[in-house]
């Protein structure tokens, strides 16, 4: 691989764009990729997937998953792309029955939290072997520039799933276990910690050039238990990857953290970290992107209503982030009504704005 051996960052300037700026170097205009970009409003998507039969087939067959993963690079030229997968997988082999209901989303089978009936970590990795032949065969199919993705759901987001069985407004569920049962729901997130390490670093070991952790519902907690159930198990998987030799850049998504990002970020020592689209430009250049890279984080309702509002969300972004270093992406995934017309705006006017102006 062009950005170095398996588990080595590198910032030179033959790596892959997203990894170099991933790894703290500004490249003006900002490389550009966006969390879904492979889904349900691409009708080549929607064709794999009917093929497929289900959602969870899709997730398995590696030559199904290697298609819908190349699909928004062949269409759009993003600068990475990311394994189609979910982060449910993880609970579904450690023992937790998973199906997803039409219309309704993902459902898992509830479990006594206090007994935690699952397998150990090893047999989980082994059970995924379907996930890791995708990334290596995606990889095999990416351009030489441009960077894989691999990624996983951070514990304390996977948990509420486990926990509730679905997902709800709050993940109510899980936030009351871990005020009434706090060392039963810590035995639940020290066994998904573990689970992680193995899983990231194995797809790092078949050809993910960097990670991301989804932490979708850690912002719906209070201060002590963010940093007991959202902080600190990130940061333990940061560690296990690195003590393990996979030196790849990391990037936090803590959905929500709003003010807590600058601790965040210096706590769980990832290299980069991901934006929702409420986080507030400003504090983030101020206080937040002095620590590390950032990405994000137009809002995906843009990409529905596209127009002049789209063209003025971009530019405040790239005004206000671009003279460091920056990833443009999305504050979340894009919506299934998102429109194919609006992120080809979105891409030409990220890629032209280095024709127009240069911070450097």
């Amino acid at each position: 691989m062009d950005s170095g051996s398996p588990g080595t960052p590198t910032s030179q300037p033959g790596a892959r764009k997203v990894v170099r700026v991933l790894s703290g170097e500004r490249l003006w205009p900002p490389p550009i990729w966006m969390m879904r970009q492979a889904g349900r409003y691409l009708p080549e998507y929607r064709a794999t997937r009917a093929e497929a039969g289900g959602f969870l087939e899709l997730c398995y067959t590696p030559r199904l998953a290697t298609e819908v993963t190349l699909q928004p690079i062949r269409r759009f030229g993003f600068d990475a792309a990311i394994l189609f997968s979910d982060i449910l997988v993880v609970p579904q082999a450690l023992g937790q029955k998973l199906w997803f209901a039409e219309g309704e989303g993902p459902r898992l089978e509830t479990f006594d939290l206090a007994a935690l009936p699952l397998v150990d970590p090893a047999t989980a990795i082994g059970r995924l072997a379907p996930v890791f032949e995708a990334v290596a065969s995606i990889r095999a199919g990416l351009p030489a520039e441009t960077t894989l993705l691999g990624f996983c759901g951070a514990p304390w987001t996977v948990a509420t799933y486990m926990i509730a069985g679905r997902g709800t407004d709050d993940q109510g569920p899980a936030r009351r276990a871990a005020q009434t049962d706090p060392a039963a729901v810590q035995r639940l997130i020290d066994l998904l910690v573990e689970t992680s390490i193995g899983y990231l670093a194995a797809q790092v070991e078949a050809g993910a050039d960097a990670v991301q952790i989804f932490d979708t519902w850690g912002g719906n907690l209070d201060d002590a238990d963010f940093e007991r159930f959202a902080v600190e198990p990130v940061r333990r998987i940061v560690e296990g990857l690195r003590g393990r030799g996979i030196g790849v850049p990391v990037i936090g998504f803590p959905k929500g953290a709003g003010a807590r990002l600058p601790a965040y970020v210096a706590r769980t020592d990832v290299s980069a970290v991901g934006l929702d689209w409420q986080a507030s430009l400003g504090f983030v250049r101020d206080h937040v992107q002095p620590l590390a890279p950032v990405q994000g984080n137009l809002d995906p309702l843009r990409l529905v209503t596209g127009g002049a509002g789209l063209d003025a969300a971009i530019d405040r972004i790239l005004g206000t982030l671009g003279a460091g270093p920056l990833v443009f992406n999305l504050g979340h995934g894009i919506t299934p009504d998102g429109r194919i017309d609006n992120v080809t705006r979105m891409i030409e006017r990220v890629r032209g704005a280095g024709e127009v102006r240069d911070h450097g």
